[in-house]
């Protein structure tokens, strides 16, 4: 970057290092190559000026924010900014007011349509997603949207669809190295110290290819050193500034989703030398243990379920006594509860059977519950034949009657495929004995 001496003098308070050296032109832009360099999809936008709503999906400090300005600025269009944690629909729609007053000035018309850039879209809620719909599609503002998540998953398909996804890399250290030497080179601060930069694995290990990340800590390292002599910054140097930082694990940010993520299919995996690694891991950095524990639930439910039904009445009780006790105390039944569930039998029939049933459901809310299961609390349901031919099981050997209990257009259907496990066996085995039409020549799944 250059020209920082025009945007700050030396007696103000000067903004952070990534902030002081946050590129302004595409050129100075480093990484992303295939979002930005010659022929590039976002530099044709660009130079034609045909500027549409699009998504950048990538990990924290890749350049998201950065970009969404370069843009605006190199077109010169009007730039607004929302941060999804702390803006609500009210804010959007005030925007959006302000952009169709604006397009009523020949000068604002001229400059096209002005751009809303929202930061961690993802968190946006449907109806905050919802309000953007209507502008986003008659074209009075232009949507860039940022986020860590998949948006597949995030955003509400009627938005997702009237933008473009591009994806961001993580930076490598290449980037990293040319983002370390430009600031060390050009920041108003640090080009007139004498700064050596002798080693960066340490800087660039604990940034995790995060830039913003990176050039805070090398500003943090800097400003723990005396400068009345030669600064010299080494490996052993930055892990002693940076011993108790929390940098090594951002827990809002990629190395959180990252381990716990790896965390969870070792779990489901069934490996628990690497599930146990993990929950080290966590646990080191500080992770919030309930939320492993909550973590370990859902997993018991999702990925054991039925094959071992005892795993959830152990995970509910290892957040339980986590809560009660706290840490480090904490970490043994967390511990316990890892290790057993990775190496309990897996299966996620129940998961399935609901996801099965959900869609189903979404499709045929109309269906009619049979008259015989309907209740008839008043005199004028009875007389409709509300609960007629109902038969109560329990008064039939094996307390089964076979009834048909679906909606009529859905009698039939089959949701619940048992597993091949020891403990759904036996529930296959009751099932086939009573529902033979249903169940007697389906096939376990495994």
């Amino acid at each position: 970057m250059d020209g920082e001496g025009e945007h700050f003098g030396r007696s103000q308070v000067l903004p952070p290092l990534p902030e002081r050296m946050r590129p302004r032109s595409l050129d100075d832009y480093v990484g992303q190559k295939h979002l930005v360099g010659p022929g590039s999809v976002l530099r044709n936008m660009l130079s034609t000026g045909n500027l549409t709503s699009f998504i950048l999906w990538g990990p924290p400090g890749v350049g998201k924010t950065t970009l969404a300005r370069i843009i605006a600025g190199t077109l010169d269009r009007e730039f607004y900014q929302l941060s999804a944690i702390s803006s609500g629909v009210k804010d959007v729609r005030e925007i959006i007011d302000k952009a169709r007053a604006d397009r009523a000035s020949v000068f604002a018309a001229s400059k096209g349509s002005p751009i809303l850039f929202i930061d961690e879209i993802h968190r946006f809620s449907k109806s905050q997603q919802d309000a953007l719909l209507g502008a986003v599609e008659d074209g009075t503002v232009v949507l860039i949207g940022a986020t860590t998540e998949n948006p597949s998953f995030e955003v509400i398909n009627p938005l997702l669809s009237r933008c473009q996804v591009y994806v961001l890399n993580a930076l490598g250290k290449e980037d990293l190295q040319v983002l370390l030497d430009r600031a060390l080179s050009q920041d108003i601060v640090l080009r007139d110290l004498d700064i050596e930069l002798r080693e960066t694995e340490a800087l660039m290990r604990m940034s995790g290819g995060d830039a913003r990340k990176l050039l805070g800590l090398l500003e943090i390292v800097i400003d723990s050193l005396p400068r009345d002599s030669k600064i010299v910054i080494d490996n052993q140097t930055v892990t002693h500034c940076l011993q108790q930082n929390s940098a090594r694990y951002d827990k809002g940010g990629e190395m959180h989703y990252d381990i716990i993520s790896a965390f969870i299919k070792s779990v489901r995996g069934s490996d628990p030398n690497a599930a146990v690694y993990y929950l080290a891991r966590m646990i080191d950095a500080g992770e919030d243990p309930l939320f492993i524990a909550r973590r370990l639930c859902i997993l018991a439910a999702e990925d054991i379920g039925l094959a071992n039904p005892n795993a959830l009445l152990l995970a509910n009780a290892c957040f339980q006594v986590v809560q009660n006790i706290g840490m480090p105390e904490g970490r043994i039944p967390l511990a316990e509860a890892t290790v057993y569930l990775a190496s309990s039998p897996k299966s996620n029939s129940a998961y399935m059977a609901i996801a099965k049933g959900l869609e189903l459901a979404k499709n045929t809310q109309a269906a009619s519950v049979p008259l015989y299961l309907r209740n008839a609390p008043t005199r004028l349901m009875e007389e409709l034949g509300y609960g007629d031919g109902y038969r109560y099981a329990h008064d039939y050997p094996g307390h089964f009657i076979d009834l048909e209990f679906m909606p009529e257009e859905l009698v039939g259907t089959v949701l619940y495929e048992p597993a091949e496990n020891k403990h759904e066996a036996v529930l296959a085995s009751y099932l086939k004995s009573c529902w033979p039409k249903y169940y007697g020549s389906l096939e376990m799944k495994k």
